[in-house]
């Protein structure tokens, strides 16, 4: 994956696929290809969705419990 990927980039790229694929206008010959990539952004913005809340969370905690 690459590091300067970004979650909005993932989820804009993962939508580009989803519609393709929806609009059955992806090819028999890329279908696998594209679903392994799905996966791998889907991977990739679950990671980063579940790091952000622990961030936010720790931030929320400190900001509830300033003395620790």
């Amino acid at each position: 994956m690459e590091e300067t990927l970004t979650y909005e980039a993932a989820y804009k790229e993962l939508e580009a696929i989803a519609k393709e694929i929806e609009n059955e206008t992806i090819s028999v010959d890329v279908l696998a290809t594209k679903v392994k990539r799905a996966a791998e952004l889907i991977t990739f913005c679950q990671t980063k969705l579940k790091s952000t809340e622990s961030e936010v969370n720790k931030i929320i905690s400190q900001m509830e419990n300033p003395s620790k």
